[in-house]
């Protein structure tokens, strides 16, 4: 029989792939396959997989549209790559964490709150408007006035217009849900005037460029003390509107420092903000249940609008899978095909094992493993064939429970004719595949190269780091450390748990579990607040430009550069690629950009520093024998020896550096950009910040996402010391093998949603396997081989 030409292509040919760590690697990846890409945090997966694949599947697809559409798209570079064959459209579903705006909701950003909204401007009674009326983000607004149409001389007619919107948004909190009031006293010290530096918020010191607004703006006198003020000038310090004024001869707008700290602040996700104006928010501002709408954002109008006694506040605040229910109750005819649509994507929610959420659930509190679970949902009942589903670590936050059906939605996809790739660590994963590419054999400049091809019993018999550590299992505690004290909870109610009491144990390695959604992160960062003695390290992502580094994210520039200006008797500044050392022609970048309109920009290695970053001048100086620019390029284990004795001893930077090699960072080089960072090394540089934190308690949100078999050893090791140095550590986590090293364990569920929020189990890991009453005793069971 002659096989046909079409039917030949069946492989995605990658060949002299280099984008970032990669050594010019070349793979062939079979296509309606599930393939897994393994390899410790750091050996270029990530690289391969998004970078190169996906990205360059992304590109040709975006060339597809005209020059205009194309401007308005995001630019997106060619890939270090000689040859990339065989592709086709490329679906990405990453671990991006979902907008943290207020507004953004889980209905939001699945579209299923627009279903909703249509819905009920069909259905409700009393009928409120179209579906915009009942969105918390449509203000209601009207307006009138004349309308002039210029048609040339003589032909121009003006008419009157009025318009009107109604929208469903609550005047009082704005849709947000939630109102700041704020303690005007952490503002200002009252005693001082505006010249004495009266102002106490970050950033309006008196000789900042704030600080000479309000002393110039001549709405008040600046050397007269607060509290002096008049009730007129009190206002137009707090309240002004935005004003037009002249200070200094420039024009500026005023405005009062309460709708100021509004805009620039109080709108702001609060995690987003630098950590000195995050302290100034949380410390200026209490927040509560907006009083008018209750916390749903909607105004009374939208809530008094109802199908069946049910409005689309309360169908929105329902268990997704209870509402699923009460959708599958209508059967109006007349919106028929949009029952369908929505009765769709609800249980997809419950399929992909997150019905547990309401859709007024707040984006940004989802976990890594949530956002990337909801964006999967409208992936799951897609018709196309033929296309590349790309996954980051599908099984991020999953109870071993859960796993299952996240393997089952995999095979489903790969079923249906599409190639599906994914970046893994879970040996569950890895063990459904047709194909595994294993890379390394390290991270960074020791990965890069493919250490195997082939079926996953290849795999395991390639002794690789990989393959050598696919079936290890680690052995239930024999023995355990006794607890120091106790951490009571009293009647726990955020979310849903059920006025939980419990008694988290000190100086012991506490590890609470259950399966997702079950109430675990509600249980600790809920009850357990960040006060002087908690070190919390929580999943939210490390933020940083391509400026960012290892060096400035931890606070080890500071202390190098001191070292550097007192060993040549200059400025520290010098030795900063971001102030005065820097290159003038590439403004310390070490790459010129090149702006190329439609098409991607171009960066090239600037000619002057030749990517060193620095001006020439500052490279004079050494300390120990090196610039900055050649200590920067050091990798953490070397500068390491380099900043411990000799000339170069700087015991503050070689504490820190202690720090990062603590976590198993010691290959990660000072001046490495943060934008080339994997998931798991920042999560673990994270860690290595927070752990110069001075506190007794360590609060970590699975620690192990992100992390290599082969590396979950590495940060037991690391948990061990911190207990031993006599921390208490209290992991929030679904890896079998942190449960099986646990002192104690605490157990909720034994569902999610309404069906958790209990503890089901307290005890140590032996008495949990052999009890097996729980669902994760009974996976920690088979786990350990109990």
């Amino acid at each position: 029989m002659v096989t046909h030409a079409a039917d030949s292509h069946d492989l995605i040919r990658v060949h002299g792939a280099r984008e970032n760590n990669l050594k010019d690697i070349s793979i062939e990846i079979p296509k309606r396959r599930l393939t897994v890409f393994t390899g410790v945090s750091g050996s270029g997966k990530s690289s391969l997989v998004f970078d190169t694949v996906a990205a360059e599947s992304q590109r040709l697809i975006n060339e597809t549209y005209s020059a205009f559409v194309q401007g308005f798209m995001p630019t997106l570079a060619r890939p270090e790559v000689d040859v990339l064959d065989g592709l086709t459209t490329a679906i990405i579903v990453d671990q991006s964490r979902l907008g943290a705006d207020p507004r953004s909701t889980v209905g939001t950003v699945t579209d299923t709150n627009a279903m909703l909204r249509i819905l009920f401007s069909r259905l409700a009674e009393p009928r409120v408007g179209p579906p915009g009326a009942y969105s918390f983000n449509v203000a209601s607004v009207s307006a009138s006035g004349g309308l002039t149409v210029d048609r040339g001389a003589d032909r121009s007619k003006t008419e009157k217009v009025t318009f009107s919107r109604t929208g469903g948004m609550c005047v009082h909190c704005e849709g947000r849900g939630t109102v700041s009031d704020i303690d005007l006293s952490q503002l200002y010290d009252d005693s001082k005037s505006i010249s004495e530096g009266a102002l106490t918020i970050p950033g309006y010191s008196v000789d900042g460029w704030y600080g000479r607004i309000y002393r110039g703006c001549g709405f008040f006198d600046p050397d007269k003390p607060i509290a002096k003020f008049t009730k007129k000038e009190r206002h137009a310090l707090l309240y002004q509107e935005p004003t037009k004024i002249k200070v200094e001869g420039i024009n500026l707008t005023y405005e009062g420092l309460i709708p100021k700290i509004q805009k620039s602040m109080l709108s702001k996700d609060v995690d987003s903000l630098q950590p000195h104006i995050r302290a100034f928010v949380l410390r200026a501002t209490t927040t509560g249940v907006c009083p008018d709408c209750a916390g749903t954002r909607l105004s009374p109008a939208v809530r008094a609008s109802k199908i069946d006694g049910v409005s689309i506040a309360d169908a929105c605040a329902k268990e997704i899978r209870d509402l699923a229910e009460w959708v599958r109750g209508l059967t109006d005819p007349s919106v028929a095909p949009l029952l369908t649509a929505l009765q769709h994507s609800l249980d997809s929610f419950t399929e992909i094992g997150l019905g547990y959420l309401s859709l007024d659930r707040p984006a940004g509190t989802l976990s890594g493993g949530e956002a990337q679970r909801v964006k999967m949902i409208r992936h799951l009942g897609s018709s196309l064939t033929d296309v590349t589903y790309v996954f980051d670590e599908p099984t991020v936050g999953l109870h071993p429970h859960d796993i299952q059906r996240m393997n089952d939605l995999l095979l489903r996809l790969r079923d249906k004719g599409n190639t599906v790739l994914v970046v893994e660590h879970k040996p569950e994963t890895i063990a459904i595949a047709d194909h595994v590419i294993d890379l390394g054999p390290g991270a960074g400049t020791g990965g890069g190269t493919v250490c195997f091809e082939g079926t996953v019993e290849g795999l395991r018999a390639s002794g690789t780091r990989t393959g050598r550590h696919l079936d290890d299992r680690a052995a239930v505690k024999e023995s355990v450390r006794e607890a120091r004290g106790v951490l009571e909870i009293r009647g726990a109610r955020a979310h849903n748990l059920r006025e939980v009491d419990v008694d988290i144990p000190l100086g012991v390695l506490c590890v609470v579990t259950g399966v997702a959604g079950s109430g675990k992160s509600s249980l600790v960062h809920g009850s357990i607040r960040s006060d002087e003695g908690v070190v919390s390290v929580d999943q939210s992502p490390i933020r940083g430009s391509r400026r960012s580094n290892p060096a400035t994210y931890t606070g080890l520039l500071d202390p190098i550069r001191k070292a550097f200006a007192k060993a040549n008797g200059v400025k520290p500044a010098l030795f900063s690629a971001n102030s005065e050392g820097a290159c003038p022609n590439c403004n310390g970048a070490g790459v010129v950009y090149t702006d190329l309109g439609m098409m991607a920009g171009i960066s090239t290695t600037c000619e002057e520093c030749e990517g060193r970053r620095y001006d020439a001048s500052v490279l004079v100086h050494h300390l120990g024998g090196r610039d900055i620019a050649e200590v920067l390029a050091l990798p953490v284990a070397e500068a390491l020896e380099f900043f411990g004795a000799g000339e170069a001893r700087t015991p503050a930077a070689h504490k820190i550096l202690a720090r990062l090699a603590d976590v198993g960072l010691g290959y990660l080089t000072l001046g490495q950009p943060l934008t080339t960072l994997s998931g798991g090394e920042r999560q673990r540089l994270k860690l290595a910040v927070h752990m110069a934190e001075k506190g007794g308690v360590y609060v970590l949100d699975e620690p192990t996402s992100g992390l290599h078999l082969a590396d979950v050893e590495q940060l037991l090791a690391l948990l061990d010391r911190l207990v031993d140095a006599g921390k208490s550590v209290i992991v929030v986590e679904h890896h079998q093998a942190v449960m099986a090293h646990a002192d104690w364990i605490i157990d909720l569920g034994p569902g999610a949603g309404h069906d958790g929020g209990r503890i089901v189990f307290e005890g140590t890991p032996a008495d949990l396997v052999a009890e097996r009453s729980t669902v994760t005793g009974e996976h920690l069971a088979a786990y350990v081989g109990a």
